[in-house]
């Protein structure tokens, strides 16, 4: 586990990068949610390490402030979180991503196939990511805003998977509803739903931590990823 620069374009900004025990493996940008790098995501970031893939979380908030990494467990974390979220700039974002990509791709014992995954905002960026970059495969977790992309669904060219919590709050049924209707027919994306669940049921330590829910969750996310960056 290590820290690398990217640049940009713009500037450099940091990546949190742990590679596999092997030393290589197809590539995976993990995408943050609105509380910055933080323990959550780096380790999401190892776990992936550890099943075999090089993984790299960029610090997407560095326009903002380099280095943000903060929790769920207070109000003024969550202030400062959606402060976070409505500062951030998304077309530079998924310029931020795909300068992740093109770095990725063929370093840091890459064997040149990369996907995304991302929660939250990092889920509505999965999805910009499989529309506007080059990127091999991608996954969203209860990504927010989705039905306000839905129109760029043409433009899906590799495959995608979202995974929806039912319950979510952030994205409650009638934008679920929108969502459906424009990738259901669509034959590279794949839509989970968890109708009891709600936001962030992923989260290891989160309010709405859903263990078994989280647990398949996972165990499709990996096996979509090992099927796809082979």
């Amino acid at each position: 586990m290590t820290t690398i620069t990217i640049d940009t374009g713009d500037g450099a900004m940091n990546a949190y990068l742990a590679t596999p025990p092997s030393g290589s493996g197809p590539a995976l940008v993990v995408i943050q949610e609105i509380f910055g790098v933080n323990k959550v995501m780096r380790d999401l970031t190892d776990g992936f390490a550890a099943q075999g893939f090089v993984a790299i979380c960029p610090d997407l908030f560095w326009r903002i402030e380099p280095g943000i990494d903060i929790t769920d467990k207070s109000k003024a974390e969550w202030d400062r979180a959606f402060e976070l979220f409505g500062l951030f700039d998304l077309e530079k974002g998924v310029n931020d991503i795909s300068k992740t990509i093109a770095s990725i791709r063929h370093g840091h014992g890459s064997t040149g196939k990369v996907g995304a995954v991302g929660y939250c905002l990092g889920g509505k960026l999965a999805y910009l990511t499989a529309t506007r970059t080059d990127i091999d495969a991608a996954v969203g977790y209860y990504g927010v805003g989705l039905d306000e992309l839905t129109g760029e669904a043409g433009s899906i060219r590799k495959p995608l998977m979202l995974h929806i919590a039912g319950q979510d709050k952030f994205a409650p049924l009638p934008v679920q509803q929108k969502v459906h209707a424009a990738l259901d027919g669509n034959k590279l994306v794949t839509l989970h739903d968890y109708p009891k669940d709600e936001h962030a049921f992923a989260r290891v330590g989160g309010d709405h931590y859903d263990k078994a829910s989280a647990d398949q969750a996972n165990a499709r996310t990996l096996a979509f990823f090992k099927q796809h960056l082979a």
